[in-house]
């Protein structure tokens, strides 16, 4: 994915030395369970020279738990079936190959539509991604808000229809939304420097980070000893 060159926030050296992760999960939701991943897929983007280039992509389908089946509803959303998704990995195959993706020492943030959903299911399966569980991100809902106010809502269609991003004909298919993700991230990057609103990584973290959960501090109890 090519970009064209933008501003000042592409001119910052943390922004440029920042690999961005744009992810996205389809689960189930079983009842008394957390959301189980069925489908993941990440597309990783730079902008090293201030011009935007794909540096990879990752899309696999996720076995659900036997107490995570998959629903009618599951499948009329998203168009997978259980016996499709029977005979994918489960979620510590996927999960650990996607870590392996992440190079230690390399900064990374994940970026995500309503990345509280996506930490969620990162942070449940850390055991089998526990570099991918310590990286934050930027969501692009509180980032749209800053930028575009006013919008009736910030789903990700109404800011594919704000963008003029045509729907994919597999929208609700993981690495559908995330091509269409990373379009609307970009777009809003293109804005902020537009407007000269975001000046450098630091400024675009404090108005869409999120700290990945393995990333904040346990809290001791008051008598703890």
């Amino acid at each position: 994915m090519n970009g064209e060159l933008m501003g000042s926030l592409t001119d910052d050296p943390d922004f440029r030395a920042t690999t961005f992760v744009v992810i996205d999960f389809e689960t189930t939701t079983p009842t008394g369970y957390p959301a189980q991943p069925i489908e993941v897929a990440a597309l990783a983007l730079r902008c090293p020279d201030g011009a935007w280039t794909e540096a990879g992509r990752s899309t696999s389908l996720i076995r659900p738990p036997a107490f995570a089946p998959v629903t009618p509803a599951d499948t009329a959303q998203t168009g997978l079936t259980a016996a499709e998704l029977a005979g994918a990995p489960d979620v510590a195959h996927v999960m650990g190959a996607l870590d392996r993706r992440f190079t230690p020492g390399g900064r990374y943030l994940l970026v995500a539509q309503h990345a509280a959903t996506e930490a969620n299911v990162i942070h449940n399966a850390r055991e089998h991604c526990p570099a991918l569980s310590r990286v934050d991100f930027l969501d692009t809902i509180p980032l749209a808000k800053y930028l575009i106010p006013g919008l009736a809502n910030y789903k990700l269609d109404t800011l594919l229809a704000h963008f003029a991003i045509a729907q994919p004909a597999a929208r609700h298919r993981a690495y559908a939304d995330v091509d269409v993700t990373a379009q609307v991230f970009l777009r809003l990057l293109g804005a902020a420097d537009d407007a000269a609103q975001l000046a450098d990584l630091a400024a675009l973290v404090k108005v869409a980070g999120r700290t990945a959960k393995s990333n904040i501090p346990v809290q001791g109890g008051l008598f703890n000893i």
